[in-house]
């Protein structure tokens, strides 16, 4: 029977009502060892502190121990205070760049997918200023390499790849940047050469997640955060799954933070969490 950890994320957040009202729901499939661990007596809710972020850095740390040591085959992390974690010394962005260091993974990435949407991320947790200078034709062809793998982990076979542009117009051929011309397109190319997937573009990035909303591509290769996630957000935020690429044991998240003022209150919805759950369950 498959293990799957739920570390709570911030106990003083909504992570602890979610995960128990996503394990109540009949939507969880049967079959699976879930287990939960942190400690839910750790802060006060909708008041974060230094025990509660020690508490959910605890849970993270117990979660990563199991899985390198067998015991445990997926993860599913709830939401986490960044700013907390990092008061207590946490040297990480986020829990995606924390697991791939805690395994040693250089050749790692964010993606995320719902109902609608499937979009991989380029680049993640970077100001908006130093992302031109971040894309290379390795990042986003790794990057794309990754986000095939994970659809055709899923059952498709032949994944149809959108690859954004960075500028307005897809820098309609230099007038708006020439990003597209010198880094976005080689990397098309190169990812072409490879095999494992139909990618195209650059695409015009105003009109290429509809394109995706309808069916046309299976995934959008975003070029920075928001580009992706915005339009993720608005059509799949109930459903939405936060997945790190590259790991060698799968982790989801719910794509929600700790909703810190709403802890407590029977306000939030647990459907992202049960998504995040039965996509971990499905990879493992």
């Amino acid at each position: 029977m498959p293990r799957i950890l739920i570390t709570l994320g911030d106990p003083a957040g909504v992570g602890p009502e979610v995960i128990d009202l996503a394990l109540a729901s009949p939507l969880i499939p049967r079959g699976f060892d879930l287990e939960i661990l942190g400690d839910r007596s750790a802060g006060n809710l909708g008041k974060p502190d230094a025990r509660s972020a020690a508490a959910a850095l605890a849970a993270l740390d117990e979660a990563v121990r199991q899985l390198k040591n067998g015991s445990a085959d997926a993860v599913v992390t709830g939401p986490v205070s960044k700013e907390g974690l990092q008061s207590l010394g946490f040297p990480f962005p986020g829990q995606t760049e924390y697991f791939a260091d805690a395994f040693g993974v250089g050749n790692y990435g964010m993606l995320l997918t719902g109902a609608s949407l499937t979009v991989g991320l380029a680049t993640i947790h970077e100001p908006l200023a130093s992302v031109p200078d971040l894309l290379t034709v390795e990042r986003i062809a790794r990057i794309g390499m990754l986000t095939a793998e994970f659809l055709k982990r899923r059952g498709i076979d032949h994944p149809r790849i959108a690859v954004a542009g960075l500028n307005p117009h897809a820098g309609e051929n230099g007038a708006f940047g020439d990003e597209e011309i010198r880094i976005i397109r080689p990397a098309i190319d190169q990812l072409n050469k490879a095999g494992s997937a139909i990618f195209t573009g650059p695409a015009v990035p105003d009109a290429i997640f509809r394109d995706a909303a309808q069916g046309r591509f299976d995934a959008v290769l975003a070029m920075y955060h928001d580009q992706g996630l915005i339009p993720l957000k608005l059509l799949d935020f109930d459903t939405a799954v936060n997945v790190t690429l590259g790991l060698p044991k799968p982790r989801t998240s719910p794509d929600h933070g700790t909703a810190f003022s709403i802890a407590g209150k029977n306000l939030a919805s647990p459907s992202s969490m049960i998504a995040a759950i039965r996509l971990a369950c499905e990879l493992a």
